[in-house]
């Protein structure tokens, strides 16, 4: 995609959108950080469901700490994967507690030497908790980046280290939200709604779709 269309497509999408964020509820680092790793496989909605019910009892390090593994998973047993999780979130906890002082580390290889988070939560994190230009790759953005024509690439990582490369630093803290909202409603998996997307003209997607 040549760098005009580019700057024409998220120009597109700032006006629709002018401040975009994540829809998981969160008030401190510490919650991003728990919903983040709650996410994985699961949906924002689901994962906003457990934590209203799990961050007014518990919303700290010390405090999940307290709740224990099987206490925890009392508060997730709603969301995917959540033995698994609960093992994380627990594990997580106590490693913020005696490396960190119970703060949110501001670093990548800080954040992914955390149990259960990767390098897309660490993006998430940093980018949304921070204010860093951080480009999280999940599902809907690796798909509309590839479908787009504006970071096509095999693997997450590729498509996260083109977008880095094209798109404009001006766009860069918001991006990320702006793509995964796009590809949440609009750029949707099974059937693409092409008629209503702002961007249509500059998307090289071969298939798009038709009103009707």
């Amino acid at each position: 995609m040549k760098r005009s269309d580019v700057i024409e497509l998220f120009t597109r999408l700032r006006e629709i959108d002018p401040h975009p964020t994540t829809e998981l509820n969160y008030t401190t680092p510490f919650e991003l950080l728990v919903a983040v790793v709650l996410s994985a496989q699961a949906t924002d909605v689901g994962v906003n469901k457990a934590t209203k019910k799990l961050y007014p009892v518990a919303n700290t390090p010390q405090a999940i700490l307290a709740l224990g593994e099987e206490g925890l998973k009392r508060y997730i047993s709603t969301i995917g994967l959540f033995n698994a999780k609960a093992k994380n979130v627990i594990a997580l906890c106590r490693l913020l507690i005696e490396q960190h002082a119970s703060e949110v580390p501001h670093t990548r290889e800080a954040l992914e030497a955390l149990p259960g988070v990767g390098r897309k939560t660490a993006n998430v994190v940093l980018n949304t908790a921070f204010g860093e230009p951080t480009i999280a790759v999940d599902t809907h953005i690796f798909r509309v980046a590839n479908r787009t024509g504006l970071a096509p690439g095999k693997d997450v990582r590729t498509v996260e280290d083109k977008l880095v490369k094209v798109i404009p630093a001006e766009f860069k803290q918001d991006a990320h939200h702006w793509l995964i909202l796009h590809g949440r409603y609009v750029c949707k998996a099974r059937k693409p709604d092409c008629p209503q997307c702002v961007i249509r003209d500059l998307c090289r997607y071969k298939d798009k779709t038709v009103a009707g």
